[in-house]
């Protein structure tokens, strides 16, 4: 089956909305523009728009037919707080703002699919299009999840998707299991005693001992997590003094912890707390850790993950779909969503030559239009599959 000829001849549209999101980004919970323009479209096109979900975060429902099935479809919308370094005339409008992550595009294939399944009406049941704030470290998933998302519109399963700037055009991932990492961080600060750096030994130097809590938590990976499952702990910062001739009273670690199980994740943070606290004290230091759980990991629902495949098949060929592919480290809150509901979260390929092939979160990052078209013939397939007329 390919690309939908009504989504294909929208294209024009569907590049012209992407592009002017992409020069009009917004944060996390501050997509005010984005979501009043998504609103006004869906509206236009007679579908009922829920608004002020999760701040800025709004749903559209579309029903036909006398179907009591419901699925939903979920697209991000916020951009990240970066400059970006291309020079087309799309580019950001707003300094240190930018869509380097590909969710302008995600939000107009979500629109696409709306448009369509609006005007043709060759389903029966509901479809909830659901757009979400941020999805960039701002949890608003879980935000929409707490606020009563699926017990205000209930569904039978729940999908969303990214691109993929590894993968060529055409290929669609859809994989059972673990599709993203427990995503956490913490902040250590160690506590020593100040002084002058001429007279190390009347003092405690948090920075040595720094130094020394920093290897330390490389041993959790490397000695007390099974090599066979997955762990990653970086430290991403270290702040400590302010003069080159004094030893610092304090000193301030950030860190980053990304695996895959849940029992893993309960291991590594006790394992974070213990050794951090212990090496400290084996220096007559003191180490407090904050450790905050962030964005849990996608597993993708069996049963919804081969639906999600099927479809993927009939679009792009059972050739060109990928059931099965090593779960990443990164972090995507569709999990709070997905453990809600039955779920799977999709992969579209982007990568043409050159073009669509800039990793996401890079200043000269942008998503590829041509995937448009069959993104939004995607989600419209997947909904007449799941939701078909009797």
């Amino acid at each position: 089956m390919p690309v939908i000829d009504r989504i294909a001849a929208m294209a024009g549209e569907l590049t012209a909305w992407r592009q002017d999101l992409h020069a009009h980004p917004e944060l996390g919970f501050e997509e005010r523009r984005t979501s009043e323009q998504v609103a006004a479209l869906l509206r236009s096109w007679g579908i009922e728009v829920t608004t002020g979900i999760a701040t800025t975060g709004l749903v559209g429902t579309l029903r036909r037919g006398n179907g009591n099935r419901a699925i939903g479809i979920r697209a991000d919308m916020d951009a990240l707080p970066m400059d970006e370094a291309n020079d087309f005339a799309h580019r950001s409008r707003n300094p240190g703002r930018m869509h380097a992550c590909g969710h302008d595009g995600h939000t107009a294939m979500l629109l696409g699919a709306a448009r369509y399944l609006a005007e043709s009406g060759t389903f029966d049941g509901t479809v909830h299009f659901i757009f979400q704030p941020a999805e960039e470290g701002g949890g608003g998933g879980r935000v929409m999840v707490e606020e009563g998302l699926f017990e205000r519109f209930p569904c039978d399963m729940v999908f969303g998707a990214h691109n993929d700037t590894t993968l060529p055009v055409g290929t669609i991932v859809a994989a059972e299991g673990v599709a993203s990492a427990n995503s956490d961080r913490f902040l250590l600060t160690i506590t020593g005693r100040g002084g002058h750096a001429a007279r190390p030994h009347v003092s405690i130097d948090p920075v040595v001992v720094g130094a020394h809590v920093v290897l330390a938590l490389q041993s959790i990976v490397s000695r007390r997590t099974d090599p066979l499952e997955s762990a990653v702990i970086s430290i991403t910062q270290f702040h400590s003094g302010s003069a080159s001739n004094v030893i610092p009273q304090e000193a301030v670690l950030h860190g980053s912890v990304r695996t895959l199980k849940d029992t893993v994740q309960d291991e590594v943070q006790r394992l974070v707390e213990r050794v951090a606290a212990a090496t400290a004290a084996a220096h007559d230091a003191v180490a407090e850790v904050d450790y905050r759980r962030g964005y849990p990991s996608i597993i993708n629902d069996a049963e919804a993950t081969e639906r999600a495949a099927l479809a993927a098949a009939r679009l792009v060929g059972e050739q060109h779909v990928v059931r099965r592919r090593p779960s990443g480290l990164g972090g995507e809150d569709f999990s709070f969503m997905a453990r809600k509901v039955p779920g799977c979260f999709v992969r579209f390929g982007q990568a043409n030559g050159e073009k669509g092939s800039v990793p996401v979160h890079h200043p000269r990052y942008d998503f590829n239009d041509e995937i448009l078209p069959l993104g939004a013939s995607y989600w419209a397939s997947l909904v007449e599959q799941e939701l078909p007329r009797r």
